[in-house]
């Protein structure tokens, strides 16, 4: 069929004259679409009042989305592989789009199950394959920049939920009265403006013809020491060492920062009594753009300075500022917020930079199922750190300890993940060539195309 074939891997071939700076937006439009899952706490009290349910009900719609976004990346990076990008886009366009008027539909017949398939399960997987979809079609245009073209793209993920909670929330106020009248027309109204936005990625999006290089672009090992010429696939890739220490670190660092994010608002409120609600607001809001900035700053830092030598700051320096945080942050609200600040940008780069390392060790051939693989971690430490927070932080009221005391021993385990991930990261070493592909595969295969020129 003729649809099909505008969807395949084939047709996706750039043309001679094609700009690759035209693929970090295509990247961003899916991005920051789906970013919008970060933002989903606006809809929680509507929906509690709706449903007349629990705030834990209603949290477990999230938490079915994050589990299938890892499950969704894990076992559909293949398919992405072999389908490429554009197809990748579409599929994730639909499963997101439909997720929202899926879940509209549940809201509008009070069945609280149908918003759990909905914005849960089937959107869950609309976020698990656009996170990944644009991700090694990114490094093979940048091989120059890797680090700086997935932090673009990924930055959007973080930028989303400063977009859309704005933008929620505008819709929820003018369609409903009482709010919660609301839901079904926002939902309906987001799923419009994501399928347009995330349509328009994926309209864009090119892969590089065969044997593409960026004008003046010579391949060298010098800038990153564990930077490897050769191709390791998927299913070559889980059997190294390499692929769980950085699971490993990968885990540690999102679990430290998640710790974070899942307690901010009532962490700086039990730690300054002068802290109000608006402000603590405020703090969530800042910790949200220090997420987003340090996906772009750290991991495009990270092309000058390495992969390796990025998560020894972010997993090192991370470990310390906890331990700080957990001392030292109650003596000034200045000292806290600027700890923080650093500690989520570490947990945001941490993010942008994994799929650059993963390139750096594994090549660029089947980066994005890796990715996918390793995205697993995201799944659990999602589980994870708000468990460890919140039963520590439990125990300790418990036993009559509150304001910052509540908080430091949880802190302090988390300043031990991150030691656990500096570790693993530490024992990070190029992989044995005898994980290598023999010889480099040709992943797109069309006759007579012209060599691209870089832009």
């Amino acid at each position: 069929m003729k649809f099909r074939s505008v969807l395949s891997k084939e047709r996706s071939v750039a043309s001679a004259s094609y700009n690759r700076w035209l693929i970090p937006p295509a990247a961003l439009a899916i991005h920051l679409s789906i970013g919008q899952a970060y933002a989903f706490s606006v809809f929680k009290l509507p929906l509690v009042e709706h449903f007349g349910s629990s705030d834990t009900a209603i949290a477990v719609i999230f938490s079915i989305a994050i589990v299938m976004l890892g499950l969704s990346a894990a076992f559909g990076g293949t398919w992405v592989e072999r389908n490429g990008p554009r197809k990748a886009m579409v599929l994730s366009t639909v499963c997101w789009t439909s997720g929202f008027v899926i879940a509209a539909l549940g809201v509008q017949l009070g069945h609280l199950w149908i918003v759990y398939l909905g914005y849960g399960f089937i959107g869950g997987i609309g976020l698990g394959i656009g996170y990944i979809s644009p991700v090694s079609t990114l490094m093979k245009w940048f091989p120059d920049r890797p680090g700086l073209a997935t932090g673009l793209a990924i930055m959007g993920f973080g930028g989303g939920a400063l977009i859309a909670s704005p933008l929620s929330n505008t819709l929820l106020a003018h369609f409903g009265s009482p709010i919660a009248a609301g839901i079904v027309p926002t939902f309906f109204t987001l799923a419009v403006v994501y399928l347009i936005l995330m349509s328009f990625g994926a309209a864009l999006i090119r892969l590089p013809a065969p044997n593409w290089k960026p004008a003046g672009y010579v391949p060298t090992n010098k800038p990153q020491k564990l930077t490897t010429t050769a191709q390791v696939s998927a299913a070559g890739a889980i059997k190294t060492p390499q692929f769980y220490l950085l699971w490993t670190l990968l885990f540690c660092n999102i679990t430290a920062g998640i710790g974070i994010l899942e307690q901010a608002s009532p962490m700086i409120q039990a730690y300054f009594s002068n802290i109000t609600a608006a402000s603590a607001a405020g703090f969530v809001g800042v910790l949200s753009i220090a997420n987003m900035a340090g996906r772009f700053i750290w991991s495009s830092s990270s092309d000058r300075i390495g992969r390796k030598p990025i998560y020894m700051l972010y997993l090192g320096l991370g470990a310390i500022l906890f331990v700080i945080l957990a001392q030292f942050g109650h003596s000034a609200v200045a000292l806290f917020v600027t700890v923080a600040v650093i500690a989520i940008s570490f947990y945001g780069g941490g993010f942008a930079t994994i799929p650059a390392y993963l390139r750096d060790l594994f090549g660029t051939f089947e980066v994005g199922a890796i990715h996918g693989r390793v995205l697993t971690a995201w799944s659990a430490a999602g589980v994870a750190g708000p468990l460890i927070v919140n039963l520590i932080t439990d125990s300790q009221h418990q036993a009559g300890i509150s304001g910052a005391g509540a908080y430091t021993p949880s802190l302090m385990v988390m300043a031990g993940l991150l030691t656990v991930g500096f570790l693993a990261n530490l024992a990070i070493r190029p992989v044995a060539s005898k994980h290598h592909l023999p010889a480099a595969p040709i992943e797109v295969s069309v006759a007579k195309i012209p060599e691209a020129v870089g832009r």
